[in-house]
């Protein structure tokens, strides 16, 4: 608790370019432009083989992936390739860390529908896209939704590797606290990380409570 005080406390902590404010914002600058391309990627990649059944081999090996991939080796890889000095070597790995969730949960939302809905929905004279949005879309939207929550607080989580590269954002202080060891340092960084994922999980739970039909939520 006084490591959190001795942080938390010191007013040059609050203020700069290398405040805690200041931080923040890089933090989730760099977390949201990965979350972003992801979700652009994932969702309609999943909605596309979760509605039409071709391509779930791509799930499987994208679920697989994302247990095995080492995210601070695909970063050093990166940074190999494209050198450091620019947000690539962050973003490549942390967008690749946020695929599987999206798309593995996209498509099992889809393919879970009751296929009598999704029959129904034919003999309504509802053809593809329409199928898709209207009927498909707001069923699977719980599953969706969780595979972006869990790949939010993923990539809010991660996003600490940017101190690797000599980047900013809340992992500096774990990175540069630990150089110096300045241990009241490394621990306010990691309850910042902490509490930004607990805030990600909380505003998607919430976005569910807007968006989710109070009958699917119900049902699920």
């Amino acid at each position: 608790m006084n490591w959190l005080a001795d942080f938390f406390g010191d007013a040059a902590h609050w203020s700069g370019p290398d405040g805690i404010p200041a931080r923040l914002l890089e933090h989730l600058g760099y977390s949201a432009a990965a979350f972003l391309v992801a979700a652009l990627i994932a969702v309609p990649l999943g909605m596309l083989i979760g509605h039409t059944g071709r391509g779930a081999l791509l799930v499987v090996v994208a679920a697989n992936a994302a247990r095995a991939l080492p995210t601070l080796g695909l970063l050093v890889l990166v940074v190999l390739l494209a050198g450091v000095g620019t947000v690539l070597p962050v973003l490549v790995p942390l967008i690749v860390l946020a695929v599987p969730p999206i798309l593995v949960n996209t498509y099992e939302g889809l393919r879970g529908v009751d296929a009598d809905l999704r029959d129904a929905a034919y003999g309504m004279g509802l053809r593809g896209r329409q199928v898709l949005f209207r009927t498909l879309t707001p069923v699977a939207l719980p599953l969706i939704l969780l595979g972006l929550r869990l790949s939010a607080i993923q990539v809010v989580s991660t996003a600490t590797v940017a101190a690797f590269v000599g980047l900013g954002g809340l992992g500096r202080f774990i990175i540069d606290g630990l150089a110096t060891k300045a241990y009241s340092s490394v621990i306010g960084g990691a309850v910042l990380v902490a509490a930004l994922a607990l805030a990600v999980q909380f505003g998607f739970l919430l976005l569910g409570r807007v968006v989710v039909s109070p009958g699917v939520r119900q049902t699920r």
